[in-house]
């Protein structure tokens, strides 16, 4: 006990010296830490700026270091986040959201081919096929359309053969020239993947020559028609075979887009769209009642870059209704040709609204008329030549608009059918006697003695047609006073059989039209 009590008073009397012995040790101990710490820290920083390309064992401690900061990082983000949560409190953007989400997508998840940078800006476009007839560029250009997705073809339902788009290459050229970034379509009715494969690589190779900056579509539509080749095919197929076209296009280097209707997409409904949203732009049509701006967004619900509000869009230097789209995305440039051949300049397809049935047959003209270049009476058609009665040519086209497609001198020329004939013997009607009914334009300078039998019926334009002040083409007193277009309406007076006139009451005036262009407005 004794012992035990000296060791206690040594304790007590010997503190303050041996806080003394261990302040040392533990001073060079931290000293020695701190060195160590700045060591390592040099030797990381080393580290990461140093190529380990070459090294697998760099290579392999490389992605270690960088695993442990990504875990670095995502405890990071957490702390940041519930921090975060706090400041949002007082944001009043964050405030004044909606509870509406949008459909998930990770837009760099989606295929794009393109060469040039794609930005998140709305653009205006169109999508036009020959059907939009003889479109004038520079109009469209002007009215500020930034992009349109040209139809370049499509697969015909009887026989499969690919057909391309009598005007597509025109109005890739035109489009061009005017500034209009350019996408395309193809109107697909493959039964089989390899078809569909064919059908991408043949729409690859026919626009390599232009300069493609919009995606490139597939368009599938009428497989549920029992006439369709597609319609005995499972939608699961049909997936199979959309996305053969898709995939292969971006092995082209091309943005591939899928297009379908509203309804057929929503819910999987008629194509597994669940499969190919993952991977390709949507181009949805779906046309509200009140048509974009005032509408700011398709009502479908599903994943999509590009939305066809209407299809009954009205476009300066376009005189057909024409499709509209609004796409949520847009370049800053425009994508080279993937072709350094130059391509050949072409004309528009002056048939592209007009259904000609082939013939072969010799006619002359009734008694004289005009030879255009295109079937058109207006500004834009010129005339070639006058065939005489007497003189032959050969027609080769006929048309339900009331034109005649003839071989002139070894030159492809359009005439009214009316003034035609296959009759060599035919002469012209003779003077009108005063028994018959009014006549108008007897006189006039042009040889027509034009006989119009009373009639009262509303008419319009199949698609537009020149009102002139005498029945003639040829009279320079028969006037053009104003175009009527499909949609107007005039009381027609008057009917020709003989030279296929129509006499019409137009604001108060009395005019005269080719009969063919009219049809009932009832």
């Amino acid at each position: 006990m004794k012992k035990f009590d000296d060791d206690l008073e040594f304790e007590s009397l010997n503190e303050d010296s041996r806080d003394s012995r261990f302040v040392l040790p533990i001073i060079i101990v931290a000293v020695l830490l701190v060195i160590v710490i700045a060591a390592l820290v040099l030797i990381g920083k080393n580290g990461k700026n140093k190529d380990t390309s070459a090294d697998p064992m760099a290579t392999e401690q490389s992605e270690t270091t960088e695993a442990e900061a990504q875990t670095t990082e995502v405890m990071g983000t957490i702390e940041a986040t519930e921090s975060a949560e706090e400041a949002d409190a007082d944001d009043p953007q964050g405030s004044n959201m909606g509870n509406e989400t949008g459909a998930s997508v990770d837009v760099t998840a989606l295929l794009s081919a393109g060469s040039v940078a794609e930005s998140g800006e709305t653009t205006f476009g169109i999508d036009v096929a020959r059907y939009q007839g003889t479109i004038d560029w520079s109009q469209v250009a002007a009215s500020g359309v930034q992009f349109a997705m040209i139809r370049v073809g499509y697969r015909t339902q009887k026989t499969g053969e690919i057909v391309a788009d009598s005007n597509a290459k025109y109005n890739m050229q035109e489009a061009q020239a005017n500034g209009i970034k350019i996408g395309v379509y193809f109107f697909s009715t493959a039964v089989t993947e390899d078809e569909a494969v064919q059908e991408a690589d043949w729409v690859a190779d026919y626009i390599s020559q232009y300069q493609i900056t919009y995606p490139v579509a597939f368009n599938c539509e009428g497989f549920e028609n029992a006439d369709s080749r597609q319609y005995a095919m499972t939608q699961s197929e049909r997936t199979d075979m959309a996305i053969a076209f898709l995939n292969e296009i971006y092995n082209r280097g091309y943005t591939p887009m899928f297009y379908a209707a509203k309804n057929e997409m929503l819910g999987d409904a008629k194509w597994d769209t669940s499969r190919i949203e993952k991977t390709y732009k949507i181009w949805v049509s779906q046309y509200p009642s009140v048509p974009y701006p005032q509408t700011a967004q398709s009502d479908y619900t599903g994943t999509h870059a590009m939305w066809q509000y209407t299809n009954q869009g009205t476009v300066a230097g376009i005189s057909k209704p024409v499709d509209v789209d609004i796409a949520y995305f847009g370049y800053a440039g425009t994508a080279d040709a993937k072709s350094d051949v130059t391509p050949e300049t072409v004309g528009a397809d002056a048939e592209a609204l007009m259904n000609f049935s082939d013939v072969n047959e010799t006619v002359t003209a009734k008694q004289s008329t005009n030879l255009r270049n295109i079937p058109s009476q207006g500004s834009d058609a010129t005339v070639v030549a006058t065939l005489q009665n007497g003189e032959t040519a050969t027609r080769t086209g006929v048309s339900s608009s009331g034109w005649s497609r003839v071989s002139y001198n070894g030159q492809t020329l359009y005439a009214v059918s009316s003034y035609l004939t296959t009759d060599f013997g035919y002469t012209a009607p003779a003077a009108n006697t005063a028994a018959e009914t009014t006549t108008d334009g007897s006189g006039s300078g042009d040889g027509l003695k034009t006989k119009f039998t009373a009639c009262n019926d509303v008419v319009t334009a199949k698609i537009e047609v020149n009102l002139r002040t005498l029945p003639s083409v040829t009279n320079p007193d028969a006037a053009v006073v104003a175009v009527l277009k499909n949609g107007e309406t005039v009381t027609r007076t008057g009917i020709n059989t003989d030279y296929g006139w129509s006499r019409v009451d137009y604001n108060g005036q009395t005019l005269y039209c080719v009969s063919s262009y009219l049809t009932s407005a009832q």
